[in-house]
């Protein structure tokens, strides 16, 4: 077989791939959106005192953001960086797994935000500053704390500490986005929480 007949049959089979892992991350997608779109009927005292039955969302919008759907976006990076790990245990690991991460998130960040800014042909505004703030300087941080782990701290390697730190980021991520959320659902007024 010629090479550019090999060069053919490997372009249709990452085709076939590609094509693949839009389908399931898009089965995945509309399974996430079905789990934070649960709500539930609560009874709430209105403005003369009687109990009115109002929808509550059962997740909150922001850590159903942070966690559920950042976990659907990347599951790809996550389940190649995995299966790239569990191949080479024991083994000096490939750059596969950092640089796919790396790439995605820096992708997601900077060219996603920027086409879905500029596709919306109308006045756009922060509704929660605390949180865009919150998940700004931690994205930032982010980035910060790869190159630190991987090039100043322990180069080359990631140390148990390493990862457990770094999954408490996560944490801490997620606490303070939702205090800002729960802050500013309490100062926002009726009016505002109609929109």
């Amino acid at each position: 077989m010629s090479n550019s007949s090999l060069a053919i049959c490997y372009l249709l089979f990452l085709f076939w791939l590609f094509i693949g892992i839009a389908i399931l991350a898009d089965i995945f997608m509309e399974a996430i959106e079905q789990i934070t779109s649960k709500s539930e009927l609560v009874q709430v005292p209105d403005s003369d005192g009687n109990m009115i039955n109002v929808e509550k969302m059962f997740w909150n919008p922001t850590i159903a953001n942070l966690t559920l759907m950042a976990l659907g976006s990347s599951a790809p990076e996550i389940i190649l960086s995995v299966a790239d790990t569990m191949g080479t245990l024991g083994d000096l690991p490939s750059e596969l797994g950092p640089q796919a991460i790396v790439g995605s998130g820096a992708f997601n960040l900077l060219v996603i935000s920027a086409v879905s800014i500029m596709s919306v042909n109308e006045i756009k505004s922060i509704k929660m500053v605390g949180v865009f703030i919150t998940t700004a300087v931690m994205s930032t941080w982010a980035y910060i704390w790869f190159f630190l782990v991987l090039v100043v701290i322990s180069p080359g390697y990631v140390e148990l500490w390493e990862a457990l730190l770094t999954l408490g980021f996560m944490v801490v991520l997620c606490i303070v986005a939702y205090s800002c959320d729960v802050c500013h659902s309490k100062g926002e007024s009726k009016e505002e929480k109609r929109y």
